[in-house]
């Protein structure tokens, strides 16, 4: 179990706690991200690797480089914030738990930022208690506390902490709401905190059931290979269509884009022409029409090898591609010469054993293969000296000398692409 530790109140409060709670060694660790803002930051450092020597708890200490976005306040404080969630999400492993001290304050300020920055229901369902985060799971433990509860318990133990000197910076977004906006609302509406849970906890089940929805219109509307089939899309009425499509994104762990008009980008998606070619572009992906199809497309695919030797029954990772070549029967037989490639142009190839050769560009167009999968299809030849035969496309075409109940090449070559 981690420790978010930023050596303030909250986090330091939390630490305490957690070495209270948990006092076996080894059972807590903390981690101090260093952003080297601040004057003071080589000094709130050694104070957190002081607490964590007093209460005998690992520290991991990172220093990160905070990229400042156009000089604006709110855009360095966002990617500090990008900075630290990155650090925790190299650190965390499978099965580790990273506790951070975020209370009920922090999350009005949250749902008044978001409010104000046009949110949706999505985000006005506030940070939640739990989530993913990396290989392990985020908690956030105090949200039903009130900063002022944590500093009552801080100060009656007689706890130090050091206060973040940008905490009282104004120019930063989240700091103008806490120091200006939310006392003036507070001296009106005293239970704010309480509201604005339950707003929070209201907009979190519509955002569970849009989702269930969502996973439901998946199971109508996607193919076996994780594509959305145009047809039925179309079925939809237009606000499902968009919870369907977000719910996609996110779900291959791309942020949602922010779009003006969903219905009309996503009526374009339904009714362009079969040669059309219009697409969603987000943060590290499209979505892309082929023929009936929408795909969601990486925007920078995993590398694949320009050329590799396939072996017997020693499998091949090809990008998203598994090869195995395995023997069709217990005779011994020598090992062949197999040789595994990407499209370099002029490829041609046999598809009926009695049949002429044909342009493997032009086939692949007949077989409505989209133009950006045809440069990724692993493509295995065979090789005898200085010749060599395409033998297999990816999964689309094998040659009977390699496939069947009975190979005449006595290897059976089996190329399978990850469908999830």
């Amino acid at each position: 179990m981690w420790i978010a530790l930023s050596g303030g109140l909250d986090s330091t409060l939390l630490a305490h706690l957690a070495a209270y709670c948990y006092p076996t060694p080894h059972d807590v660790r903390a981690i101090h991200v260093n952003h080297q803002l601040q004057p003071n930051a080589d000094a709130t450092e050694r104070f957190c690797r002081q607490l964590c020597e007093q209460l005998a708890i690992p520290l991991t200490c990172r220093r990160v480089d905070v990229q400042r976005s156009g000089g604006r306040a709110g855009g360095l404080e966002e990617s500090a914030r990008q900075a630290r969630y990155d650090v925790f999400e190299q650190l965390l492993e499978p099965s580790d738990l990273l506790l951070m001290a975020h209370h009920a304050d922090d999350q009005a300020e949250t749902l008044l930022f978001r409010l104000i920055r046009g949110t949706g229901v999505r985000g006005l369902a506030g940070m939640p208690r739990k989530r993913p985060l990396g290989k392990g799971l985020l908690y956030r433990p105090l949200l039903d506390f009130s900063r002022g509860d944590l500093s009552g318990w801080a100060t009656a133990a007689g706890l130090p902490w050091i206060d973040d000197p940008s905490n009282a910076d104004a120019r930063f977004d989240r700091n103008f709401l806490r120091q200006r906006v939310l006392p003036l609302i507070r001296s009106r509406w005293p239970e704010l905190n309480r509201r604005i849970s339950h707003t929070a906890r209201a907009c979190g089940e519509s955002v569970f059931l849009a989702d269930r929805l969502a996973a439901l219109h998946w199971e109508q509307c996607a193919d076996h290979c994780g594509r959305l089939v145009i047809e039925r899309l179309a079925g939809l009425c237009p606000v499902e269509r968009k919870n369907l499509i977000t719910w996609w994104i996110r779900g291959a762990g791309y942020p949602e884009p922010a779009l003006r008009d969903w219905g009309q980008v996503i009526g374009e998606l339904i009714g362009a022409r079969q040669d059309g070619a219009p697409e969603i572009v987000g943060e590290g992906f499209a979505i892309r029409r082929f023929s009936d199809r929408l795909y969601l497309v990486p925007a920078t695919p995993e590398a694949l090898p320009v050329d590799a030797e396939l072996s017997p029954q020693r499998p091949l990772r090809w990008g998203e591609w598994s090869i195995r070549l395995i023997p069709a029967s217990e005779q011994t037989l020598p090992n062949p010469a197999i040789r595994v490639s990407t499209r370099q142009g002029g490829e041609t190839f046999q598809p009926t054993p009695r049949g002429y050769d044909r342009p493997l560009k032009k086939w692949l167009q007949e077989q409505a293969v989209p133009p950006w999968e045809r440069a990724r299809l692993p493509l295995v030849f065979s090789v005898e000296g200085d010749q060599q035969r395409l033998i297999a496309i990816g999964d689309l075409w094998c040659s009977g000398q390699y496939s069947g109940s009975a190979p005449a090449a006595g290897w059976r070559l089996i190329v399978e692409r990850d469908c999830d």
